[in-house]
C-alpha cells in the first residue's frame, strides 16, 4: 500500500480545509438550510492535492462534527470520502475542467454517486429524517404519496447538485486567489 508523505504545508492546509467543512456544516445546520456547505474544504483539498488527500478533510470534519454538534455526520462520512475522491479524479481530467461551461457536468459527475450513497443512508438508516433542512421536503413528498426512498433520492439529488455546484464555483474562485507558489508547487497529478 502506498504511504502518504505529507509536508508540513499539506498537513496545515488539510487541517484548514477540515475547519472550512466544519464552519460550513454548522452554518447550514444552525440555519436549517436545505443545502449543506460541508464540503468546501474537501473539494478545495482534492483540487489542490489530488483524490486521496482530498478525502482526509471530509473524514476529519465528519468525525469532529459528529462528536460535537451533529451526530448524523458520522453516518455520512463515506459520502464525504466519495466527494473528495471524485472531485480529485474529475479535477485531474483536463477535458472536463478546461471550460467553465462544463462546470455543471463536473458537478453532476461528483454529485450522482454521493447522492446514491447518501440517499440509501438517509432512507434506510434514518427513515428520511436527518438534521438537514431538506428533511421537510422529503417528508412532504412522502406524504404526497411518493415512495420514501424515491422521495429521499429526489430531494437529495436536487440539494446535493446545487450544493456541489456552488461549492465548485467557490473552490475554483479560492484556487485562483491562492498564489502560484502554492497552487503550482503543491498540485498533485
Amino acid at each position: 500500500m502506498k504511504r502518504l508523505n505529507l509536508s508540513l504545508f499539506q498537513m496545515s492546509f488539510i487541517a484548514l480545509c477540515a475547519v472550512l467543512n466544519i464552519i460550513g456544516s454548522n452554518l447550514a445546520l444552525f440555519l436549517k438550510l436545505p443545502i449543506y456547505f460541508d464540503s468546501l474544504g474537501t473539494v478545495l483539498c482534492a483540487m489542490l492535492f489530488g483524490p486521496l488527500y482530498g478525502m482526509i478533510p471530509g473524514l476529519l470534519s465528519g468525525l469532529l462534527v459528529g462528536f460535537t454538534t451533529d451526530v448524523y455526520s458520522l453516518f455520512f462520512i463515506p459520502v464525504a470520502l466519495l466527494i473528495g475522491l471524485l472531485t480529485g479524479v474529475v479535477y485531474r481530467s483536463k477535458r472536463l475542467t478546461s471550460s467553465k461551461a462544463l462546470l455543471p457536468v463536473c458537478a453532476f459527475l461528483i454529485t450522482l454517486p454521493g447522492t446514491l450513497l447518501a440517499s440509501c443512508i438517509s432512507a434506510f438508516v434514518f427513515g428520511g429524517v436527518t438534521s438537514s433542512g431538506s428533511s421537510i421536503l422529503v417528508q412532504f413528498l412522502h406524504q404526497a404519496g411518493l415512495n420514501l426512498t424515491v422521495s429521499v433520492f429526489c430531494v437529495q439529488f436536487l440539494t446535493d447538485y446545487i450544493d456541489r455546484l456552488l461549492i465548485l464555483v467557490f473552490a475554483l474562485f479560492l484556487l485562483k486567489c491562492l498564489p502560484a507558489s502554492i497552487t503550482g508547487k503543491h498540485k498533485k497529478g
